[in-house]
């Protein structure tokens, strides 16, 4: 009977240890968010999406992995108002010029690797834009049930060439810049 107790014991004990050591925390998708901005000659247009779900792997409290889903049929534009523009151009960025969210209704960032740095970590994974699968490096901060980052796409890399100056000559100020910014605000 004690060696029965004892061998109890151990195993709620090494379960909660375990438990303690490797945790997986869900984001609160509706809660978090994602804000774009894009930038061409003339100036630039910014807007949000909303992410499906995700979540942040921990181990002893350090960041080692962790995966995102981003509905791309929420996004949005928001310096422009309705009936000046903002429909036109969340019909554009919605076509397959752009980000084809009628064959591409989700994007993916899968977290391969984070290494600690000051005020967080030095984040490398494979984002998934349009079926096309690049890998991407970014600082994340972590702070309690939080986590933030900015990080630059290069768009042409996932096949979205719309009025780039590295693909088209002569498009003077109809030039759309390559990289497009993101502002990720994560809680969990």
């Amino acid at each position: 009977m004690k060696t029965k107790l004892k061998s109890l014991i151990l195993a709620i004990t090494l379960i909660a240890t375990a438990s303690v050591q490797a945790q997986k925390r869900e984001i609160k998708a509706s809660e978090s968010t994602i804000n774009w901005t894009g930038e061409k000659v003339t100036g630039e247009h910014t807007g949000t999406l909303n992410f499906s779900n995700g979540f942040l792997n921990f181990k002893n409290e350090n960041l080692t992995g962790g995966e995102f889903v981003v509905d791309m049929t929420s996004l949005k534009v928001t310096d422009l108002e309705a009936g000046k523009g903002k429909e036109k151009l969340e019909g554009h960025l919605n076509s397959d010029d752009f980000f084809g969210v009628k064959n591409y209704k989700s994007a993916k960032l899968v977290i391969k690797n984070a290494t600690k740095m000051d005020g967080g970590y030095k984040v490398t994974g494979d984002l998934t834009i349009k079926g096309k699968t690049n890998p991407i490096t970014f600082d994340l901060a972590v702070k309690g049930n939080s986590a933030s980052t900015k990080l630059k796409v290069d768009r042409t890399k996932y096949d979205i060439k719309y009025g780039s100056g590295s693909f088209f000559d002569n498009l003077g100020d109809k030039t759309i810049y390559d990289e497009f910014e993101l502002a990720v605000n994560l809680k969990m």
